[in-house]
């Protein structure tokens, strides 16, 4: 039966695995010194090969050549775990094994001896799923199993298992392979199976493989499947579904050309071809990555990763600024990120070439290359310089003419910025004073009526925010709602449910809708007195002449004054007021606790 080359292929001893130098030394030291211990956790991504070491390992401690730094998978120990017949070599799969039932049964048959060789060794593969209760019945025999017990946990997950399980065990952390691992590998399975092949396909499948030398074996599998007599660079991109170069290289040139119409073009073409988007962004992250590293160290080519040949790129390269290749792989970088939290990556992409065609800040053509519209930009930039031209020239003639530069357009006033209050509450000062001009008895009277009705229609947790909290001034519109402290004008300000809760009880109570306009009250009271400053409606002083021809209309003046000193006076409390009455203010003390 035919067996996938990464089955096949799964090496037989230390000296066939690829990376993974510092387990690799750390384990053949400890076999050849005989400072085997009785736990090993080995973590990493998949297939970078923990289970195929723990084999290894468990060979080479029950050779019968032992202590030995390599096993000699001729004698019947290492055949048996090679071919999986050995009984004191045991595989548990965690994943459809995690009850606490199935690891009392191992923890029952560790005490016996092993049948044949010096150590029975248990390998329990993806032990993360295991379960707590079985991971707790776990715990005293892994730290105190027998002397002829060895365990070897493995695991993708290592942050899922208790700290009680790590400490117990010495921890080797798999690295994902490099791409150069890969590539080696590769090439000495298709030498052994005497298929031809092309070097650019290695690479393409070495990084499609991210680190994995099973997915990497299997994906070269798939390829000299799909080529049969063997394997190219184009069926290697046919079945990672990745990308040529050429491809690559067009896109780029497109972006550098600012030429939209054929980069977004070009990005159809492969959505339509199945390219995953999440995967292009990735390839052309690489993509200009090795651009830059063509730019920064012209005589290393062994550092690209998806150029194969850097003298036909040469030319790109130097047409691109650095800035601009660093502007590059910043916006595909965020672009990478938001893709992870919507269904719509394409329309991230598209919106991200767009960007990086504008990443130099000039105008973008839609319709073609940046050539097409050369001679617009020019004729822009003559048209500012004529501007400017022009404006000297007044200001040389005014100048001469003794008018001063800014007498015919006097600089407008500058804008002051709103207040804000000591908790960082922005204050709509604009609004307050809008209130203010046209304000009217009859809407404050009517609100504060209806204020305590609104309040017991509201809920506990929204009208105890309104409890330090008053109306103030009010027109047919809005009102003013003060608060005694910034922190609870913050809070209510900030909180929809709130806003919706009291305008619902406003139009329910007082017949009207009314927008309200926190403050809170050392602002009101100087917005309120500013107010009053401003549109002169302060008292008149004794020795004024009330009856001078020219002051504002005396009833009238009279009249917002009143309101507005009743707005600002804090409300009193009846039984205070009852109390004064009774013993005189005088002897009337208010204490607020």
């Amino acid at each position: 039966m035919y067996q996938a080359f990464y089955r096949a292929y799964r090496p037989q001893t230390f000296g066939e695995m690829s990376g993974q130098q510092h387990v690799r030394r750390t384990l053949q030291n400890a076999l050849l010194q005989d400072k085997t211990t009785h736990a090993y956790l080995f973590s990493g991504p998949r297939g970078t090969g923990k289970t195929s070491t723990a084999k290894i390992f468990a060979k080479a401690l029950n050779c019968v050549k032992a202590p030995t730094d390599e096993p000699c998978n001729e004698c019947d120990s290492c055949r048996g775990i090679t071919d999986g017949s050995d009984t004191d070599v045991i595989e548990f799969d965690a994943a459809s094994n995690s009850r606490v039932e199935e690891i009392r049964e191992i923890i029952e048959k560790v005490r016996f001896a092993p049948s044949h060789s010096r150590f029975k060794v248990y390998i329990i593969d993806e032990v993360h799923m295991l379960s707590n209760s079985a991971f707790n019945a776990l715990l005293k025999t892994l730290e105190e199993p027998p002397a002829h017990v060895v365990f070897i946990l493995a695991t993708t997950e290592p942050h899922k298992l208790p700290p009680t399980i790590i400490s117990r065990c010495q921890r080797f952390d798999f690295k994902p392979l490099s791409r150069a691992d890969l590539k080696d590998r590769m090439e000495q399975v298709l030498d052994d199976s005497g298929i031809p092949y092309e070097e650019p396909a290695l690479k393409v499948i070495a990084q499609a493989a991210a680190g994995g030398m099973r997915d990497a074996l299997s994906m070269l599998d798939q390829a000299v499947s799909f080529g049969g007599d063997d394997v190219t660079a184009d069926d290697a991109v046919m079945v990672t579904g990745s990308i040529g170069e050429e491809l690559f290289r067009e896109i780029a040139e497109a972006l550098s050309g600012k030429d939209a119409a054929a980069a977004l073009s070009l990005l159809e073409r492969l959505v339509s071809e199945g390219k995953d988007v999440v995967r292009l962004t990735e390839d052309l992250i690489t993509f200009f990555r090795d651009l830059l590293v063509m730019k920064a160290a012209p005589g290393m080519p062994d550092l690209l990763e998806i150029i194969s040949e850097p003298d036909g790129f040469m030319p790109l390269s130097e047409s691109l600024p650095e800035g601009r290749l660093y502007a590059f792989i910043s916006i595909l970088s965020e672009t990478q990120q938001e893709m992870r939290f919507s269904n719509h990556a394409k329309v991230y992409l598209e919106a991200a070439f767009l960007r990086m065609i504008q990443a130099d800040g000039t105008p973008v053509s839609a319709a073609g290359p940046a050539s097409a519209g050369a001679g617009g930009e020019v004729e822009e930039l003559q048209r500012q310089v004529s501007r400017l031209e022009q404006t000297v020239s007044d200001l040389t003639r005014r100048l001469q003419q003794g008018i001063p530069a800014a007498a015919e357009s006097p600089s407008p006033e500058r804008r002051r910025p709103a207040p804000k209050s000591k908790n960082g509450f922005q204050v709509q000062e604009g609004r307050i004073r809008d209130v203010l001009a046209n304000a009217t008895k009859e809407d404050i009277r009517s609100i504060k009526s209806n204020w305590a009705s609104i309040l017991s229609d509201m809920q506990k947790s929204q009208a105890a925010l309104l409890n330090d909290a008053e109306p103030v001034a009010a027109s047919d519109k809005a009102f003013v709602l003060k608060f005694k402290y910034a922190i609870h004008c913050g809070m209510a300000a900030s909180n929809p449910e709130f806003l919706a809760s009291l305008s619902q009880g406003l139009s329910a109570r007082a017949g009207k809708a009314y927008d309200v306009v926190f403050v809170p009250e050392e602002d009101w009271l100087k917005i309120r007195e500013a107010f009053i400053r401003e549109n002169g409606l302060q008292k008149p002083s004794s020795g004024e002449n009330r009856q001078e021809p020219g002051n504002p209309d005396e009833e009238a003046a009279e009249e917002a004054l009143a309101f507005l000193e009743e707005a600002g006076a804090p409300v009193q409390d009846p039984l205070v007021g009852e109390a004064e009455k009774l013993f005189g203010k005088e002897a009337v003390n208010v204490y607020d606790d």
